[in-house]
């Protein structure tokens, strides 16, 4: 499963906010130095969605705030019902 995210660096804590669309928002308690927020990224998206990490990857948008991830690990409507209980 492909997905789009928005990456909102330096929170309290690491949490999914929202849905805007098809794009969805996530705050992440790490600075965007260094790929820092990135494996921060990876390693939050792999617990929410329950995947290995290594199942996690960013596949556009590495420096930005907007990236791409595709996610595996689980079949994709199992991967679907997690996104749809994401407000």
């Amino acid at each position: 499963m492909i997905i789009r995210v928005r990456v909102i660096p330096n929170a309290k804590h690491s949490e999914v906010m929202n849905r805007v669309g098809s794009i969805v928002r996530v705050r992440i308690a790490s600075a965007a130095v260094e790929g820092k927020a990135n494996d921060e990224l990876i390693e939050f998206l792999a617990e929410f969605f329950e995947v290995p990490k290594k199942q996690v990857s960013i596949l556009r948008g590495e420096k930005g705030k907007e990236k791409t991830i595709q996610i595996e690990g689980r079949p994709d409507h199992e991967l679907e019902d997690v996104m749809d209980a994401i407000p």
